[in-house]
């Protein structure tokens, strides 16, 4: 016998204000649909020229040092907010870009839907965004939250 609605839901998350009530209402709507919620943060490489331009170490230490704080203050508030609200809940920390991740990921779990916050970059008015390009990838719903 199946089940109707969805299996999974993904969520981007980067600590930003906008990733972080995209995953409030990824939790109320994996709660309201019974499924279970993957959220992804994704831990940019170190940019290519910046360990040839940076002879001491700092700076690139400094950016590994940034990803590292992101991703603890991620997985505690994840520990300490979702068990009580009855959301079977997992992170996926991956390395590399992160429109890539998410799609690797997405097809992984199967995601029924992808849910990303707004973009706050002016660059990304430009260049694109990653809701933008999700959207135009046209493999699940997805759902931009400002």
């Amino acid at each position: 016998m199946t089940e109707d609605g969805p299996g999974a839901i993904l969520v981007g998350i980067d600590g930003s204000t906008s990733s972080l009530r995209a995953a409030a209402y990824a939790v109320g709507l994996a709660r309201r649909q019974r499924c279970e919620l993957v959220a992804v943060y994704v831990r940019e490489s170190v940019p290519f020229l910046l360990p040839m331009a940076d002879t001491s170490g700092t700076a690139t230490a400094t950016v590994v040092d940034a990803h590292d704080a992101v991703e603890q203050q991620l997985r505690d508030a994840l520990e300490q907010n979702v068990p009580g609200l009855g959301v079977a809940m997992r992170l996926v920390v991956r390395l590399g870009e992160p429109y890539a991740e998410l799609i690797s990921v997405a097809e992984e779990v199967r995601a029924d839907a992808v849910i990303v916050g707004r973009s706050t970059k002016f660059v990304h008015r430009v260049a694109g965004s990653l809701p933008v390009k999700l959207i135009r990838c046209r493999r699940w719903p997805v759902t931009v939250v400002p």
